[in-house]
């Protein structure tokens, strides 16, 4: 629901016209090929045997016998937990898309997708949230993504910004706001399970995750729409949607 259609909804909306259907696109391409590339390899690197302190052995999860066993955690079965963990890795490359809107040929974003997704994104995931990885061997907790998801796609997409450059981005208008709140309710209600799931069982740490992102995201929003109207003199619907994402990505951390 965030990914797919939230921020394919969100972005083909907050962007000029001439850019919508690239940019929609760029998010919609990103799901298909991280799936792929994470059953292929990616989820074995990132939760799999250790091969080297920060990343684990590649290889295949398709297995029939690995599928059907109980996962490192919980009491889910390896298939539920290589989904779950598929639409977090799917959602951080769709993250970086959204510095790179206006910016970026889609021929490269095909390229980089898969390239990211290998190099950077399992050696953070393997570090932090495999139990044998070096972070997490030292006790450091990212409840749901903060460092995971949030921190390495801002970095990245900060970084990307940088090298690609565009002064079409100057000046750069929504083509359909209705839309881009559509796709913003999307992103805010997908996040539901973004928290509430990762403890991976119903349990009261999911319960407080679901409230806690919920009231947080509402509060950051209000926030940022209260500074709009004392600083611009008017409420601002993009300034709203950014309060809102502030609020989702600033509690996911810490929300159980």
């Amino acid at each position: 629901m965030q990914s797919v259609p939230g921020l394919v909804i969100l972005y083909g909306s907050i962007v000029k016209k001439k850019w919508a259907v690239n940019s929609a696109f760029m998010a919609l391409y990103a799901f298909a090929a991280v799936l792929i590339c994470w059953v292929g390899w990616g989820y074995q690197m990132a939760f799999g045997d250790k091969f080297i302190p920060f990343l684990g052995q590649p290889d295949v999860a398709l297995d029939e016998k690995f599928l059907l066993s109980r996962t490192f955690v919980g009491y889910l079965p390896n298939a539920t937990m290589v989904y779950f963990q598929f639409v977090f890795a799917a959602i951080t490359l769709i993250l970086i898309a959204g510095a790179l809107l206006g910016r970026m040929n889609f021929h490269a974003w095909m390229i980089f997708v898969p390239l990211w997704l290998t190099f950077s994104y399992t050696i953070t995931a393997y570090s932090i949230w495999c139990p044998t990885g070096w972070l997490a061997k030292k006790g450091i907790i990212d409840y749901s993504g903060g460092y995971v998801i949030h921190l390495s796609s801002g970095v990245a997409g900060f970084t990307a910004a940088f090298w690609v450059p565009n002064k079409d981005r100057e000046r750069f208008p929504p083509n359909n706001i209705l839309l881009m709140l559509a796709g913003a309710g999307l992103l805010w209600m997908g996040w539901t399970g973004f928290n509430g799931g990762d403890p991976y069982t119903v349990s009261v740490d999911a319960s407080l995750a679901v409230l806690n992102t919920h009231v947080c995201t509402a509060t950051s929003l209000l926030v940022w729409l209260l500074l709009d109207i004392m600083f611009f003199g008017k409420p601002s619907v993009i300034g709203a949607i950014q309060g809102m994402i502030t609020g989702l990505v600033c509690i996911t951390p810490a929300a159980g």
